[in-house]
């Protein structure tokens, strides 16, 4: 019976934590396009350019002499 003494409380916090974090995401606008993630990913988009090579190779060059 002394548990519900504590979890009554831990629940109620938990709670209001969780309400917070509902009304902060409201506020902040992360309901407002709800439609726009869904067609997002069925159309596909331009292929993203490839890294360059030089940068890689003097990445990997440097990384190897300091270990």
């Amino acid at each position: 019976m002394t548990i519900l003494t504590i979890l009554i409380p831990v629940t109620l916090v938990m709670g209001v934590v969780g309400l917070g974090a509902f009304f902060w995401s409201l506020r902040s606008g992360q309901y407002e396009d709800l439609e726009g993630d869904g067609a997002r990913i069925l159309f596909e988009d331009a292929e993203a350019p490839l890294p360059d090579r030089s940068i890689s190779a003097t990445h990997r060059t440097s990384t190897e002499t300091t270990t």
